[in-house]
């Protein structure tokens, strides 16, 4: 069961600061020919993925299906997350061909459904959403029968950015809270709780049959009422989908582990965000954002034609 405040945890502090991680979250080493084929390819069309930027424990159960994030806009990120493994400072100038090498990449996979994800580029006007909204056009264009699923950045609260990729008609829009609210100027400097819940709220209007999404990284010292309370507060934004999953730290500067939930654990928040209200609850430690993103949206459609709510359908399979 989740531990209420003031107990502690299953995994002694000793433990969490030695180098040993629990056994539930040891992976394979990848190396798999569809692993390696997509490496490849990544590097033929210079390109960049999420899964290797920041370190991702899935990278070779994700790589041998086929499955990839990938990351647009550059690999150096204006912001300075203190969990993300991803590269900060002064980022490069925009590649206009990158919405091209993307899709084309895609197409040459035969990927059924594609995640974009970016850094965040607060020194574009737009963050950087004129490029999402190519990158989804262009992978329509070379791969029709794709879905198209975007995470995206918060756009400092530019309206007209969301909008922009709103109208590219992506099929799933995720944009990850991360974090409690108390904890946001550690884990999220430059970003603000309010903001990220505003995002949703706004894509909820501008396309009410949207599917949205967001994700929750957990061990950062949250508490039990705190995790609940922001993953009521998506519900309130009328959030289809939460990903909760264990925080790894990438290296000693990066933010510390507090504690490891457990496998149990994340059943329970499960079950927890189920009765909540989300069509689609994926918790667990090695759970990222992408995590087996390709199942989704059809169980969303499922769930929302059961209930009466077919008006809301997404668009996966087009």
């Amino acid at each position: 069961m989740l531990e209420p405040t003031g107990v502690a945890p299953l995994i002694s502090p000793a433990e969490i600061l030695s180098s040993r991680k629990p056994p539930w979250l040891k992976v394979k080493a990848p190396g798999s020919p569809n692993y390696l084929r997509l490496k490849r390819l990544v590097q033929d069309q210079r390109l960049h993925t999420i899964c290797e930027e920041a370190h991702c424990p899935n990278i070779g159960e994700c790589w041998e299906q086929l499955t990839a994030t990938f990351l647009i806009l550059g690999d150096i990120c204006t912001r300075n997350c203190g969990f993300c493994a991803v590269t900060h400072g002064k980022p490069t100038e925009l590649d206009l061909a990158e919405p091209d090498r993307v899709a084309q990449a895609i197409q040459r996979l035969g990927l059924e459904h594609a995640v974009i994800t970016s850094v965040n580029r607060d020194d574009q006007a737009d963050g950087g959403s004129a490029i999402f909204a190519a990158v989804i056009r262009r992978i329509r264009e070379l791969s029709p029968g794709c879905g198209v699923e975007v995470l995206i950045p918060d756009f400092r609260g530019n309206e007209a950015a969301l909008r922009t990729v709103v109208e590219a008609e992506p099929d799933i829009l995720n944009h990850n809270m991360e974090t409690v609210p108390r904890l946001y100027r550690e884990v999220r400097p430059g970003s603000r709780y309010e903001q990220s819940l505003e995002l949703f709220a706004r894509a909820r209007r501008m396309a009410p049959a949207l599917v949205t999404k967001s994700g929750i990284i957990v061990g950062f010292g949250e508490e039990r009422e705190e995790l609940l309370k922001t993953m009521a507060d998506l519900r309130q934004v009328d959030c289809d989908i939460l990903t909760v999953g264990q925080y790894l730290r990438p290296s000693q500067q990066h933010l510390p582990i507090i504690r490891y939930y457990t496998p149990e654990e994340f059943r329970e928040l499960k079950v927890i965000g189920e009765g909540m209200g989300f069509k689609y609850v994926e918790a667990g430690p090695l759970v990222r954002s992408s995590y087996h993103a390709r199942g989704q949206i059809e169980e969303v459609n499922q769930k929302r034609i059961a209930g009466g709510d077919e008006g809301r359908k997404g668009e996966a399979g087009r």
